[in-house]
């Protein structure tokens, strides 16, 4: 029998910290939905200590969570420890997560604090969590820069204190696989009763290391990955979580353990993570990329319709390539509609937003011949705005475009439930029309990416735009989608400028594992 890789997923809570990937609380339960229908182990849900937005999403992830074990993030220090705590009551399976950093530079320049202090705060910290949950993860910040010596005396501590877990991250992507496996190894001869907890990995990509690191430390003992959906996360991003589950799944030959994903829902969290977040995955991106199993060359086609293994070490419909078509038009009932959604993990909290997207769903089916369910995990982003996020929201808009004039926007907003009027001339219709809405917003924002995705094929393929603004000092992202390009614009838009409205306001914490 092999043993079991717990597969931690932090795209709540790691991945969220790219730049303009702030989610709202819908949005992360849509997102902790799908990685519990994966069959993820542990969602790290945010950090509770962050703001209260991130406290109220974190509580609503427990509460609904039930096959997953529901993580909060916190520092070792006794506040975020209890508001983690706190975050995940509700939850069927909790745990809090803590850390503290334990390299030089990070203890002599960031804590200034002296190792013997370093270790006095972390063994206070999980008798403070143990207070919420026996459930409890120990993180060395920057532990891939840290002595090893000092790493055996801190682990050997907190698992005396009642740790269950260690993780041993490589917070800034500078470990080489062979030296990272070398030092997991070490630390489990090492460090006394290791075989009482789950020792974890926690790789970041700045040299483009992640996975490969991730699945040099599993081959030298580790039992927990942590990881992130299309590899999103602060700066070069995370071990992707398809590309380590599948690795291990492909290559049992190597490989003592196995995972309990179920793989065919990779795609499906892939698109919805790239969806929401607005961060576009590569076509050759390895396993979602939308070029994973295409061939071009005529000797890799030829090969794969003799026999499909002579080129492909994986099959398409394993990881959720397999096209769904929503069976459904324009004469489709509510309830097949809410019905669809369900499977899809959507959920609704109202009637009255419910209404609303099927509206959209009739008007959507009258102007394009096939629905799919990407179709309609962009159709029903803009029901899950809550109104008090909507400052802003489109009423009207009419765009003149014409051989040798200037383009030409009219928009009509409802500004705070009040309906304003403006009028722009730009370099082109979209250009017109976000010059239009900013004679009303006056945000003075800067926009700093415009992005266009066909969300399907088909010249009648709802068009998704992501529009990232940035204002002192905050990033945003803002998506839209619709047939008409430019009216996607607009509610991408929109969407950003909402976001930098919102109190919501994301505060960042002083480390990151």
């Amino acid at each position: 029998m092999k043993e079991h890789l717990v597969i931690f997923d932090t795209t709540l809570r790691d991945g969220e910290q790219s730049p303009g990937a702030s989610m709202t609380r819908e949005e992360k339960l849509r997102v902790a939905r799908q990685l519990e229908k994966m069959r993820v182990d542990v969602i790290e849900a945010g950090f509770a200590a962050a703001s209260p937005g991130d406290f109220d999403a974190i509580h609503a992830i427990a509460h609904t969570i039930k096959e997953s074990t529901v993580c909060s993030l916190a520092r070792a220090n006794e506040n975020d420890i209890r508001r983690a705590g706190e975050a995940i009551k509700p939850a069927k399976s909790g745990r809090v997560h803590t850390f503290i950093a334990t390299s030089p530079i990070h203890m002599e320049k960031k804590l200034r604090m002296s190792p013997d202090q370093v270790v006095e705060q972390a063994i206070m910290a999980i008798g403070w969590a143990r207070e919420y949950t026996d459930d409890v993860e120990f993180s060395a910040e920057d532990a891939g820069r840290s002595d090893l010596g000092f790493l055996c005396r801190i682990f050997e501590e907190v698992i005396k204190a009642g740790a269950t877990t260690i993780n041993v991250p490589d917070t800034v992507g500078y470990n080489i696989p062979f030296q990272y496996a070398e030092t997991m190894r070490q630390l489990i001869e090492r460090v006394p009763n290791s075989d009482r907890v789950i020792w974890s990995v926690h790789c970041h990509n700045d040299l483009g290391l992640a996975v490969s690191n991730s699945l040099a430390a599993v081959l030298a003992g580790a039992r927990q990955v942590e990881c992130t959906i299309n590899g999103i996360g602060e700066r070069a991003g995370n071990a992707a979580l398809e590309e380590v589950v599948m690795a291990v799944r492909t290559r049992g030959d190597v490989f003592p353990v196995e995972t309990r994903i179920d793989t065919t829902q990779i795609v499906p969290a892939s698109k919805l993570v790239s969806q929401i977040t607005g961060y576009p995955v590569q076509p050759n991106k390895a396993v979602v990329g939308a070029n994973a199993f295409a061939h071009e060359a005529g000797i890799h086609q030829d090969g794969v319709l003799k026999h499909r293994e002579t080129y492909e070490i994986m099959r398409a419909e394993d990881v959720g390539w397999a096209q769904n078509k929503l069976v459904l038009g324009k004469h489709s009932g509510r309830n097949a509609f809410k019905a669809r959604l369900q499977q899809l993990g959507i959920e609704l909290e109202s009637d009255e937003a419910l209404n609303a997207a099927f509206a959209r769903f009739k008007e959507l089916a009258d102007r394009k011949h096939e629905i799919f369910d990407e179709d309609l995990h962009a159709l029903v982003s803009g029901e899950l705005v809550t109104p008090e996020h909507e400052h802003y929201k489109l009423i009207y808009s009419h765009v003149c475009s014409e051989t040798g004039e200037m383009p030409h926007a009219k928009v009509i907003l409802s500004v705070g439930g009040v309906e304003c009027k403006g009028e722009a001339g730009g370099g082109g219709p979209v250009d017109a029309t976000f010059k239009a809405i900013e004679s009303i917003a006056g945000s003075g924002s800067e926009l700093l990416l415009y992005s266009v995705n066909a969300i399907t094929t088909g010249t009648d393929a709802q068009g998704e735009v992501t529009t990232r603004l940035a204002k002192a000092g905050r990033i945003v992202n803002g998506n839209g989608a619709d047939t008409d390009i430019v009216i996607a614009s607009a509610r991408s838009y929109l969407n950003a400028l909402n976001k930098l409205h919102s109190s919501l306001d994301r505060v960042r914490a002083q480390g990151d594992v």
